[in-house]
C-alpha cells in the first residue's frame, strides 16, 4: 500500500489503486489484508479505477480502540470520497456484509457485488455463530490470538489436522497478528442470521455471487441475500469455491459495474 488517508476518528487506512475509469474499492474479508483481494484489481483495473486498502486493524493500516462497525463505514466514507466521490463496492465474505451495511448507511457508492457472505442459514448455525462468538471474546480477552485463528478455522469448516498443520506454518504469524480483527468481522456479520430489515435498505443494485462448488448453504445465503434487497440479482459461478478464481469473476463483476 502506497497511499494513506484519515479516517473521520484519526485512524489513517492505506491503499492503493489502478486503472482508470469509475471507481471500484474491494473490500476483504476475515483474517485478510487488501493484498488478499489484489490479484481481482488487474483484471478490473483493465475497465475501471480499482482501490484495494487494508481494512483498520490489519496490514499497513492503524487502529484505534474501541472498535465499532461504523468506525469501518466511515472507513470506507474517507476512502471514497479521497478518490473521486462515489464507488462501487465489491465485497467478499464477511467484507460483503461489510460492503452491504456501507450501501444502506447511504455511502455515495452506485453498485454493491457480494461474493458468499456467510450468513447462517438454519438455527443451528445461528447457535454455533453465538458460541463462536462468545469463545472468541473470551480467547481476545485473554490475548491467546492462535486459539482466536483456531476457533475461526473451526467455523470455516477445516479440520483439525489442518488447522494444527496450519499452526506449524510459516504464515501462522502473521495470522495470529491480525487476530484482534476477527472481532471486527464478527461484528460486522451481527448475529450471523440474514439482517433483511438492513438489506431492504439497500437503494442500489445487488449482485449477490457464490460458486456452485461451495457448500448448499452459501448458495442460499447468496439467494437470499438478493431476495431481500429491492434490487437485487444472484449469480452462480461454475466450478468456483470460496476461493475464487478472479479470472473467472472479474468478467461477471465488470458487466455489472459497466450497468
Amino acid at each position: 500500500m502506497d497511499k494513506n488517508i484519515v479516517s473521520r476518528d484519526g485512524t489513517p487506512i492505506a491503499h492503493e489503486s489502478a486503472g482508470r475509469g469509475s471507481v471500484v474499492v474491494l473490500v476483504s474479508g476475515a483474517m485478510s489484508t487488501g493484498a488478499t483481494v489484489a490479484p481481482l484489481a488487474a483484471p478490473l483495473s483493465e475497465r475501471f479505477r480499482v482501490v484495494v486498502y487494508d481494512r483498520r486493524g490489519r496490514g499497513a493500516s492503524g487502529d484505534r480502540t474501541p472498535y465499532a462497525v461504523e468506525r469501518e463505514i466511515e472507513d470506507l466514507a474517507a476512502l471514497i470520497e479521497a478518490v473521486g466521490g462515489q464507488a462501487s463496492l465489491y465485497g467478499v465474505s464477511s467484507g460483503g456484509a461489510l460492503a452491504l451495511r456501507a450501501a444502506a448507511s447511504g455511502l455515495p457508492v452506485r453498485h454493491v457485488a457480494v461474493y458468499e457472505t456467510p450468513y447462517a442459514m438454519s438455527e443451528e448455525d445461528l447457535r454455533e455463530r453465538a458460541r463462536y462468538t462468545e469463545r472468541l471474546t473470551e480467547a481476545l480477552g485473554e490475548g491467546r490470538r492462535g486459539d482466536a485463528v483456531e476457533l475461526f478455522l473451526r467455523l470455516t469448516g477445516l479440520s483439525e489436522a489442518v488447522i494444527q498443520g496450519a499452526r506449524q506454518s510459516p504464515l501462522w504469524a502473521g495470522m495470529e497478528s491480525i487476530a484482534p480483527s476477527l472481532a471486527y468481522d464478527d461484528a460486522v456479520m451481527g448475529d450471523g442470521g440474514v439482517p433483511v430489515k438492513l438489506l431492504a435498505s439497500v437503494p442500489v443494485p445487488v449482485l449477490s455471487i457464490a460458486g456452485d462448488a461451495s457448500p448448499a448453504w452459501m448458495r442460499e445465503a447468496a439467494r437470499a441475500i438478493a431476495d431481500a434487497v429491492p434490487r437485487g440479482t444472484c449469480r452462480t459461478l461454475p466450478g468456483q469455491t470460496h476461493m475464487v478464481e478472479p479470472d473467472v469473476l472479474a468478467p461477471v463483476l465488470a458487466e455489472f459495474f459497466s450497468r
